[in-house]
């Protein structure tokens, strides 16, 4: 492989939703961090689903969450954040790994046992891998409003991804 900082150490090939604490458990992951556009609301999107909180309630029995989002909006990204009592950084440059490491040492774990969980290669999945974090790649929330556009740039990001030898073959 070409770039293997680009390959996912989880292809789960479902959203967020379906991480579940028996896969957590397989992989002896114990800690969170969580992208927030597509990976738990749609981008645009300023309130978590029902489902969303439910499962953030149930996870953060098992692991520590935090939020970790290139986005720069305070006023959104707080909202959603303080909605689900979750730590956030915001414009997080990704795949720089500055604000994953401060995530990481807020909860005081090693880095390959906190995952990285996003719907992008080229940021969440190489910002995790850069950091030495398990990495797992999801589908994303996406809105109707959104799904052209952003269907599209996954579509590029993908082929040259898989130009570079990443496989993204999901969880059997």
């Amino acid at each position: 492989m070409l770039f293997p900082l680009l390959q996912p150490d989880l292809v789960l090939g479902s959203s967020v939703l379906d991480l579940t604490p028996e896969i957590l458990a397989r992989y002896k992951i114990e800690g969170l961090v969580l992208d927030v556009d597509d990976t738990i609301v749609p981008i645009g999107v300023g309130f978590a689903e029902p489902e969303l909180i439910l499962w953030i309630e149930q996870t953060r029995q098992i692991v520590p969450l935090w939020l970790v989002t290139n986005n720069p909006s305070q006023a959104r990204i707080g909202a959603i954040a303080d909605s689900l009592s979750l730590p956030y950084f915001l414009s997080a440059a990704k795949p720089s790994r500055r604000k994953l490491r401060q995530a990481v040492a807020a909860m005081s774990r090693e880095p390959a046992r906190v995952a990285m969980v996003g719907d992008r290669v080229f940021t969440d999945v190489l910002a995790g891998n850069r950091l030495g974090m398990f990495t797992i790649l999801i589908e994303p929330i996406v809105s109707a409003d959104t799904t052209v556009a952003f269907s599209l740039l996954r579509r590029i990001e993908f082929t040259i991804a898989k130009l570079l030898g990443v496989s993204f073959t999901t969880l059997k």
